[in-house]
């Protein structure tokens, strides 16, 4: 199944879960023509956010992507608390749980580089446009540096229109 900001961020949303979006789903937000089959999330890594996260995801049988079956995993607090990204396959599709990324740091840092915006009836932050770049630069897989063109161009069409 592919994961849809539809289908995950309301499950984060009605639990309190405090995140924010990047990746695929920030550039289709921010108008890319790109297909993302994850959903890409970083989260607050703070107690009650973890113990929220795994009340939310556990019902949704999180398991390791990519890992062999039958290896040992269970997401709880102690798992989070002691790891700190982690790329899940869940019923509902592929979720990335990122408490640190490169290039942008964690929650607290990138949340002052994030704008409230709404997709397929989603309110959500999602990391700026100029903020996306960077962390796509930063990644620096192929496909990344794929999108930066794309993103490029419609950071300098938004600055036309708004005159900036």
């Amino acid at each position: 199944m592919i994961a849809t900001l539809d289908t995950i961020a309301p499950r984060l949303q009605g639990a309190g879960v405090e995140f924010l979006v990047i990746g695929g789903w920030a550039a289709i937000i921010h108008g890319s023509a790109r297909v993302t089959l994850d959903v890409d999330v970083v989260y607050r890594r703070n107690r009650e956010n973890l113990e929220r996260i795994v009340a939310t995801l556990t019902p949704l049988e999180p398991y390791l992507r990519g890992a062999p079956a039958g290896l040992p995993f269970r997401l709880d607090f102690a798992t989070l608390r002691m790891g700190l990204n982690f790329t899940l396959t869940t019923t509902l599709g592929d979720i990335d749980l990122l408490g640190e990324v490169a290039g942008g740091g964690t929650y607290e840092d990138l949340l002052p580089h994030t704008e409230l915006r709404t997709a397929l009836g989603i309110a959500c932050r999602v990391v700026t446009l100029e903020r996306l770049i960077q962390l796509k630069r930063a990644a620096g897989r192929p496909k990344d540096l794929e999108t930066i063109a794309e993103l490029q161009a419609l950071l300098e069409e938004r600055r036309k229109l708004t005159g900036g």
